[in-house]
């Protein structure tokens, strides 16, 4: 596949990023200028003048389409949403703040055309606060336990995915989709490749803790069954424990039927299983919580607007 025939889509979700977002297309034109390429911008409920800024820079740019969503449904419900009208024969997610800088993408694209099907971008060095740092931290850990990603592979935002990949992931309809999960269940054919980090333009982070915990509990509840093998395990461990202390106790009281049983031990059980037990309860609610939205059609995402070609189109999904 030579160089000039290759099609790139640069998916980049908005949100409150009018400051940056024309600055970022325009070097991506600039940057990408030896390709055919297009650019899928999709606005996710902005605060600010994202959606002005984004419409206008697709009326001018014939290459560049705007997708407007109605309300904020989430990063990864706006980059699923783009990947869906990608037509590249590699789609290139990046994010708006320009801590990925555009040149770095040539990196991404001489890696996957070694034969991959995901390539993902790895720091030299993250530029960014602790607490991000942290985040990024436990969501690789909780990842690797959950998703049985491996521990070498760090998930980042920043990568490139191969277009019958892309194919794959965005069959997912349900309205929680984390793209790492749905890129692990897909493929191991994995590969990474050492890119260079900047700090912010300007602005901080939009990734706020609440967040960070919902993309938590997406993986906990929507992508693996490892937390009730967890407190299936636990449970059985429980068991265990409990008839191991009741031969004791029924001994300990033949050898000395003076013994009496004591009160503490007792309510130390009963808080340790009814808490267990509301645990679990609370586990199981929200595994059925998820399903019931799920099975009730909330929606992934809903699309205000489309403009491509330098024009608003149609909606062609909405006439099915």
């Amino acid at each position: 596949m030579k160089k000039m025939k290759i099609k790139l889509s640069i998916v980049i979700p908005v949100y409150n990023g009018a400051n940056t977002i024309g600055d970022l297309v325009s070097e991506l034109t600039r940057e990408l200028a030896a390709y055919r390429t297009e650019i899928v911008l999709v606005n996710d409920g902005s605060k600010d003048d994202s959606e002005s800024v984004c419409r206008a820079i697709a009326l001018r740019n014939h290459n560049v389409v705007f997708i407007s969503l109605r309300k904020n449904f989430g990063e990864h419900n706006a980059v699923i949403c783009g990947l869906g009208r990608a037509t590249g024969d590699y789609a290139i997610i990046i994010d708006d703040d320009f801590q990925n800088p555009p040149d770095q993408i040539h990196k991404l694209i001489g890696e996957i055309r070694k034969g991959y099907d995901v390539v993902y971008a790895q720091y030299v060095k993250k530029a960014q606060g602790w607490h991000r740092n942290l985040g990024s931290w436990l969501n690789d850990r909780v990842a690797t336990f959950l998703l049985n990603k491996p521990r070498d592979l760090y998930l980042c935002s920043f990568k490139i995915i191969a277009k019958n990949v892309v194919r794959e992931i965005v069959k997912y309809a349900g309205p929680f989709p984390y793209i790492d999960g749905l890129l692990l269940r897909v493929t191991d054919n994995i590969g990474t490749v050492l890119v260079d980090h900047q700090h912010r333009v300007q602005g901080k982070s939009n990734y706020t803790f609440k967040k960070l915990i919902s993309l938590f509990l997406n993986m906990f509840f929507n992508f693996s069954i490892q937390p009730l093998r967890f407190f299936t395990f636990s449970g059985f461990i429980i068991f265990i424990v409990g008839v191991f202390l009741t031969v004791l106790f029924v001994i300990e009281k033949l050898i000395d039927p003076t013994v009496s049983a004591g009160w503490t031990s007792i309510a130390l059980l009963i808080l340790v299983c009814s808490g267990f037990q509301i645990v679990f309860l609370g586990l199981m609610g929200e595994y059925l919580g998820k399903l019931y939205l799920d099975q009730n059609g909330m929606p992934q995402s809903v699309i205000k607007s489309i403009f491509a070609r330098g024009k608003e189109i149609p909606d062609d999904r909405s006439q099915d």
